[in-house]
């Protein structure tokens, strides 16, 4: 019972429901600095979260260069696979302006690798 009590604890707070939510929506990775620019959150506090939010398995980091990314843990259960598709449901309209500046950054850092 543990487990899903932690996970239901990560998912309780608002920006790591947001982060979630743009990892699961974005079928991608993101680092630190996209995601406070995205939720205009201090780094600080999304570092804090994004740390309850892999102490739940919820997402992983990796490494590649100088940069780390976040993206969604595989999904392991029929349990995370119902939690993942319910964050799904949540309508873009809720998140319209954070998903757009997502996008967006997503597309600069594109163009940087490409230059």
């Amino acid at each position: 019972m543990n487990e899903y009590i932690e996970l239901f604890k990560a998912l309780s707070d608002m920006t790591r429901l947001k982060i979630i939510w743009l990892l699961t929506n974005i079928d991608g990775k993101i680092c630190v600095s996209e995601i406070v620019e995205v939720l205009e959150e201090y780094q600080y506090n999304v570092s804090r979260n994004l740390r309850i939010l892999k102490n739940a398995k919820l997402i992983e980091e990796v490494k590649e260069g100088k940069w780390v990314y976040y993206h969604l843990c595989p999904v392991n259960s029929e349990f995370r696979l119902l939690v993942q598709e319910a964050i799904k449901t949540i309508p873009e309209s809720k998140m319209e302006k954070e998903i757009s500046k997502c996008k967006w950054l997503l597309t600069q850092r594109e163009a940087c690798k490409k230059s």
